[in-house]
Formats: C-alpha cells, sequence, structure tokens
C-alpha cells in the first residue's frame, strides 16, 4: 500500500515537472516571438511611403510623421502657422510639351515655384532647366534614376544618386544647386533622411497632391478644381506633376482662383527658414 502511495507521489510530481516545463518553454517561445514581431514593427516603421490624412476643409492634412518628428531631419511636409501662403512644386520625370505653359502661368502671376528634375529630365530638356533658373525658381534634386530609395541603404549609393543630378545641373546652368530633396514615390526611411540631412540638404514631402500622373488617364479640369481647391490649407506645400496636360492647361485659372481666396505664395527657402527662426525666438525666449 505505502509503495502505491508513493508511485502515485512520484507521478503526481512528474506531471508538474511536465507541466512547469512545457509553461517555460511556452513562454521563451512567446517571448521569441514578441521580440521577432516588435524587431519587424520597428523596420516596418522605418520604412514607409509618405501619406496624408485629411479633415474639414481648409484645414490641415496630418502625415504618417509628425511636421516636429520631421524636422530633425531638415525635412518639411507643410508650412507653419496660419498664414494663407502655398508653397508650389513640380515633380519633373520628362518633358511632353507642358513644361513651357506651366513657366508662362507662373511669369503672369509672378509665382516662384520649386521643380524636382531627375536626370532624363536634365538631359533632355536642359534648355528648359535655364529657362527656370532664369525665371527664378528653385531646381531642387529629386535623384538621377528615380529609385526607390528606401532600399539603399548604404551611403556611398545614395550619395551617387543625388550627387549625379547636381553634376548634371552644374554642367547646364554653371551653378551649384541648391540642396532640396523630394525621396520618388515619397517612398523614404529614417535612414534615408538622414543621409539627406548628412549631404546637406533639406527634404520636402508634400500636403496636397492629386493623381495627375498618369499621361493617359488624365482627370478633367473640374475634378482637378475639386481637389486642388477643396484641400488647401494655409502652409501648404503643393505637389503638381509637370507632364499633366490637366495642370498645363488650368495652371493660370488656378493661381487665380487660390488668390481669390486669399492665398499668396511663397518660396521653400522661406518656409524653413521661418521655422528656424520661430525655434531660435522660442529658444531665446525660454532661456530669458
Amino acid at each position: 500500500m505505502e509503495q502505491k502511495r508513493e508511485e502515485s507521489r512520484w507521478k503526481k510530481g512528474g506531471r508538474i515537472l511536465l507541466a512547469a516545463a512545457m509553461i517555460f518553454l511556452a513562454g521563451r517561445g512567446a517571448a521569441a516571438l514578441f521580440t521577432q514581431w516588435t524587431t519587424t514593427a520597428n523596420i516596418a516603421s522605418a520604412v514607409d511611403n509618405w501619406g496624408l490624412g485629411f479633415g474639414a476643409e481648409g484645414e490641415k492634412p496630418t502625415g504618417n510623421v509628425s511636421a516636429e518628428e520631421l524636422k530633425q531631419y531638415d525635412t518639411y511636409y507643410v508650412g507653419d502657422g496660419d498664414d494663407k501662403v502655398i508653397y508650389l512644386t513640380f515633380d519633373c520625370g520628362y518633358e511632353n510639351g507642358n513644361t513651357p505653359k506651366i513657366l508662362e502661368a507662373l511669369k503672369k502671376h509672378q509665382v516662384k515655384a520649386t521643380f524636382f528634375v531627375v536626370g532624363h529630365f536634365l538631359e533632355s530638356s536642359p534648355d528648359l532647366v535655364k529657362q527656370m533658373v532664369a525665371d527664378g525658381h528653385t531646381v531642387g534634386n529629386h535623384t538621377y534614376h528615380h529609385p526607390d530609395m528606401s532600399a539603399i541603404s548604404d551611403q556611398a549609393s545614395f550619395g551617387k544618386e543625388i550627387g549625379d543630378v547636381e553634376a548634371k545641373y552644374k554642367e547646364i546652368t554653371g551653378q551649384e544647386m541648391t540642396k532640396y530633396y523630394r525621396p520618388p514615390q515619397g517612398k523614404y526611411s529614417t535612414e534615408n533622411l538622414k543621409m539627406a540631412q548628412d549631404f546637406g540638404y533639406h527634404t520636402f514631402f508634400w500636403s496636397l497632391a492629386y493623381v495627375d500622373w498618369y499621361a493617359d488617364n488624365q482627370p478633367t479640369p473640374e475634378q482637378a478644381y475639386e481637389k486642388l481647391l477643396g484641400r488647401i490649407h494655409p502652409g501648404a506645400i503643393v505637389l503638381l506633376h509637370n507632364t499633366s496636360d490637366t495642370n498645363g492647361n488650368i495652371l493660370d485659372e488656378l493661381l487665380t482662383k487660390w488668390e481669390n481666396m486669399g492665398y499668396h505664395f511663397g518660396t521653400l527657402s522661406e518656409l524653413w527658414e521661418s521655422g528656424n527662426n520661430e525655434a531660435v525666438t522660442a529658444d531665446t525666449e525660454s532661456a530669458q
């Protein structure tokens, strides 16, 4: 009888040990899975596509990264404050006859814009690049080959993409390129933003754009106005594509409509200089 009790105690103890071991191993597995999940989440958050969330008409949209977080990388997507100012920018992949009309409308309204160019545009349209400079516009860097820059992890490859644009621009104009950068397709990583900063660049996303880049599926003027008037807001960095027939045809009237809404136009230099001045003023006041 005593032997049977002893055997029962050993079996019970064995079951307890086995259960404890299973719980311990499950715990280790869960911990490993949690570590893997958090690591993956951190990587995912470091590489992203620029995106916006819109609220009420006339209000600034929210970005998938805040304006304050971006500033640590000298990166911007919208202006500060409530001043009804628009910062007009164009992405230039190639030329199909619309850029002259765009430049004409800008000159008529005395608006200075920034044109982010790629290598193909520099190679195929040097005279238009010279005209942009002569008209007082800024020419920025959109990389030479328009790749997914978030897939570039080494500084040398990143530097070549932007450096080749700088070299071609200087060959055409005889001037150094203004160090403004826009990631192709809005694809970026925090490492890329830091690389651009290390090369002396300010990076500019946007707070207003619309689907205007499909040459064979252009929006109607009414569709363009619905987006570009309905979502305009103070401090807007507007992204338009020079390849858009719609943009070429409506820009003169679009600028007039924005002006009639009480908006005026600024430059990207004014945007980041204003932000830096506000930060200096705030630091000075806090020190007093």
